[in-house]
């Protein structure tokens, strides 16, 4: 791996952290509001820890085009939104029925299914609700127009949604790369490529041979999120991932160490995350957060 500007990575990485948490604060409904038991569940899943990745690479796809962080916050906030109700969904007895998340009990096994199943469904609404109404967000209709767009596609059959009816489908069957890849890169990469182009469209005018760049830059870091993710099923253990260890191998998922072998795994991860650096190039000491995470993103041990 290359050496990346990385200085005080983990102090900005934690304030973008902080400050997307703060941001979630305000526009997610009080517990003391009716329905109370729905709100507390919301709150329960958005406040239950987590690296905020998503919400992090919007802000710095936001300081790669020179926008100033507040602009960047409503877009932030609607990606986590969108992140955690898919999260509160694959959990649930018909999804993967997973009882852990992040070192705590999932949503439905704190209160119930019913209510995990509203409070994702909140969850999704108050992202593009978040979109419409964010005041920090000073872009013009028709760029905000193209915000929902790409939140949607990413969410929806083309994303997240289908990415996971083919994780469903795809149990007990053995899938080729090439049909492991299309998974992942709806399951995991449709979001991760949205988070960080929403960040660049914040800046209101986009050259669109950059704004092509660092959405490649961002289909190679999310299938290197999802082959790191594979290889930590395997080495991590249950208390750092804050999910079981190896339930991936429990259920006879594919994955990409059992289709690469662990090495070959840990190779690719290295060699997209070298891929994701050379989408940059063009772009100045702005863009030097989003190298970073390039490398974190194969480096971290949750």
């Amino acid at each position: 791996m290359k050496s990346v500007p990385g200085n005080h990575f983990a102090e900005r990485l934690a304030a973008y952290q902080a400050r997307v948490e703060a941001a979630l604060d305000r526009w997610l409904p009080p517990v003391t509001e009716k329905p109370e038991a729905l709100h507390e569940a919301i709150r329960y899943s958005v406040f239950g820890g987590g690296k905020r990745i998503r919400p992090v690479l919007v802000y710095a796809g936001g300081e790669a085009f020179n926008v100033a962080a507040a602009a960047v916050d409503g877009c932030a906030c609607a990606v986590e939104m969108i992140h955690t109700y898919s999260l509160i969904h694959d959990d649930l007895p018909a999804m993967d029925d997973d009882d852990l998340r992040r070192g705590r009990l999932t949503c439905h096994k704190a209160y119930d299914e019913a209510t995990a199943i509203l409070a994702g469904d909140a969850l999704q609404a108050l992202a593009f609700q978040v979109l419409a109404q964010d005041p920090g967000l000073t872009v013009s209709a028709e760029q905000r127009l193209r915000m929902f767009d790409i939140l949607a596609l990413a969410s929806g059959p083309a994303g997240m949604t289908g990415g996971q009816a083919i994780d469903l489908d795809a149990e007990e069957q053995t899938l080729n790369l090439e049909e492991l890849q299309t998974m992942h890169s709806r399951k995991t990469g449709a979001l991760i490529r949205a988070s960080v182009e929403l960040g660049a469209l914040c800046s209101g005018q986009v050259d669109e041979q950059q704004f092509h760049n660092v959405s490649r830059y961002a289909d190679c870091i999310g299938l290197a999120f999802q082959i790191h993710d594979d290889v930590l099923d395997i080495e991590g253990d249950t208390e750092t991932l804050g999910k079981p260890q190896g339930s991936d191998l429990e259920r006879n998922k594919a994955t990409y160490p059992n289709l690469l072998g662990l090495e070959g795994a840990k190779q690719a991860a290295r060699d997209l995350s070298e891929q994701a650096l050379e989408h940059l190039a063009g772009f100045d000491e702005k863009a030097d957060m989003l190298r970073r995470i390039a490398v974190y993103i194969v480096e971290r041990n949750n």
